[in-house]
């Protein structure tokens, strides 16, 4: 145990961030977890246990703040319950390459949206028919992409609400933490049936990331952004080049996990 004792503190940064953007966190750990050769499985279900670990820390600092559209964070948060299963199965016949330059695209996806976050609100505006239509699909997807990657699907939630719906920043990332509550635990669920995470590796990773929850929700009440922004979205495509570079290449650090 003791020489895994590292995943506590990646949990931490990876919790400090998931909650501050709305992003869950596996954007950190699962690029982690991957180049140290962890199968994608294993990447995947690890990292969700600390996706679910972050909403919850997430949610009861957000709820304190009275920033969550609780009524919208539950209907897509159900909604996305489906997209998690199907997303668990399908991750079980994946390649590590296929995986390792899939999961590249939407790195590129999370640094773009980091960066442009701010950029992106809108006026509030009322939610049409058609938009609702639109977010059963964008939920479901986002669910999929939340339990096959292991990585929340804010990525897709956040830019819904705040774009789709005129909802401002600092409700949609809270907002997303409580969405996550339900695609990360759905998800947890059914990778834990399929025997894919490792518990112990799982767990300190979870409580790293419930620390580091509580911390970002802290933080991003008062924090300047874009300092933060221009580094960690630098990380992440430096992060994507690697995995794009190993899927062609099959170069891994195989650890014996």
């Amino acid at each position: 145990m003791i020489d895994q004792l590292w995943l506590i503190p990646l949990g931490f940064a990876a919790g400090v961030l998931g909650s501050m953007i709305g992003l869950g966190g596996g954007v950190i750990v699962v690029p982690v977890l991957t180049f140290l050769g962890f199968p994608p499985t294993a990447a995947a279900s690890n990292s969700l246990f600390a996706a679910l670990s972050n909403a919850v820390a997430s949610t009861m600092s957000y709820s304190k703040q009275k920033r969550i559209e609780y009524s919208l964070g539950l209907k897509l948060g159900l909604l996305s319950v489906p997209g998690t299963i199907l997303g668990a199965i399908v991750s079980s016949d994946v390649g590590s390459d296929i995986f390792k330059a899939l999961f590249g695209f939407v790195l590129i996806a999370s640094a773009a949206y980091i960066f442009l976050r701010k950029k992106i609100e809108s006026k509030e505006k009322k939610i049409s028919l058609q938009m609702m239509i639109f977010a059963i699909g964008a939920s479901f997807f986002a669910g999929i992409i939340s339990s096959f990657f292991g990585i929340g699907g804010g990525i897709v939630f956040v830019p819904l609400m705040v774009v789709g719906m005129g909802m401002t920043m600092k409700k949609a990332a809270p907002t997303s933490q409580m969405i996550l509550l339900f695609a990360s635990s759905s998800g947890v669920i059914v990778h834990s049936l399929l025997g894919h995470p490792d518990f112990l590796q799982s767990g300190l990773l979870a409580i790293g990331s419930f620390i580091g929850g509580l911390v970002g929700a802290r933080l991003s009440i008062d924090i300047k952004e874009r300092s933060l922004q221009i580094l960690v979205s630098v990380v992440i495509l430096i992060a994507a080049g690697k995995l794009f570079f190993d899927s062609l290449t099959g170069n891994s650090v195989l650890l014996g996990f």
